[in-house]
């Protein structure tokens, strides 16, 4: 019984260390000067059922997996311990939903520049985790479309 007890547990870990996730689009909303916190965003899909457990990054002091809700007619923003990925399944981390807030940021994150994002997914086994490294480009303050104050009204 132990055998087979071993056995299982070494071809669990075995299938989550050959797991493979997608990250598509992956962004980060630019900050101004004294800003301390900015959100990160992407697509995944995994080719197993996981979970998206944590996130890290160089330039901020914290990394949490966040999500907006409406509550009582209000938007807030909460702190979750994690998003299933389903086998197969797209998961979009944008504004407004699931994100990764990165907190203490450590210096203005300016368009065009990359910031190295550290994501860490647990499969079914609890415990057993498997990390994925992304660069995500900084993207303008500046609504998509936008070129400046009035260019699309007349003063």
């Amino acid at each position: 019984m132990k055998h087979l007890a071993l056995a299982l547990a070494l071809f669990g870990a075995a299938t989550l260390a050959q797991a493979d996730v997608t990250v598509s689009d992956p962004w980060v909303r630019g900050t101004v000067p004294a800003q301390r916190a900015t959100g990160a965003f992407m697509r995944l899909q995994a080719d197993q059922d996981l979970r998206l457990v944590a996130a890290s990054s160089p330039v901020a002091g914290v990394a949490e997996i966040h999500e907006m809700v409406m509550q009582d007619n209000v938007m807030k923003m909460r702190r979750v311990d994690g998003i299933a990925l389903g086998k197969g399944k797209p998961l979009e981390l944008k504004p407004g939903g699931y994100h990764v807030m990165l907190m203490d940021l450590k210096q203005p994150l300016k368009a065009g520049e990359q910031v190295p994002l550290t994501l860490t997914f647990e499969g079914a086994a609890k415990g057993k985790t498997i990390t994925k490294q992304v660069q995500a480009t900084v993207q303008s303050l500046a609504p998509q479309g936008s070129q400046g104050h009035g260019a699309m009204m007349k003063h």
